[in-house]
């Protein structure tokens, strides 16, 4: 396959995941920003992937980053995060989100599975979200990050040189 397959429009997220949905399979669904790709994210989308069959990937836009993370980023464009996220083994489908958040994003995937990072709890997760994901019957999952692997550190360091 083409990794380039693997980009799914959001206007054609919705037919996707009925598509999917028709195979009887379990969908992963996990969502962030992916600026500068490093062992800590391969790591997570891999352990992500293992809850399911298929993990679907909801990357924030170019102004969701910048609203999210400040001026100067992202440091890659939301298309050459995606393509760059597509090419992974462990990820199935990739689509770009322009909100803020993922509450709408995954509303239209109705994961079976929510993945998020260890950094969060029930409590602390967008609640929002957390209510689109067990509407639909979904349940979520957190697993740990890889102490000492983040794109802010990875760019304190950059800034360093």
């Amino acid at each position: 396959m083409n990794f380039r397959d693997k980009i799914i429009a959001w206007a054609q997220l919705p037919a996707w995941r009925k598509q999917f949905c028709a195979t009887g399979k379990k969908l992963v669904v996990t969502n962030g920003c992916f600026d500068i790709l490093h062992l800590g994210h391969v790591t997570y989308l891999e352990n992500a992937r293992n809850f399911g069959d298929a993990l679907l990937l909801g990357v924030n836009s170019d102004a969701a980053v910048s609203g999210l993370k400040g001026p100067g980023r992202p440091v890659n464009s939301e298309t050459d995060r995606a393509l760059v996220l597509a090419a992974l083994a462990s990820v199935d489908g990739v689509c770009i989100f322009t909100d803020t958040t993922a509450t709408k994003f995954l509303a239209a995937a109705q994961p079976d599975i929510y993945v998020k990072g260890g950094d969060y709890t029930l409590e602390t997760l967008n609640q929002d979200e957390r209510r689109a994901v067990e509407s639909a019957g979904g349940k979520i999952v957190l697993v740990p990050f890889v102490p000492g692997k983040s794109t802010t550190g990875l760019l304190e360091k950059i800034s360093r040189l």
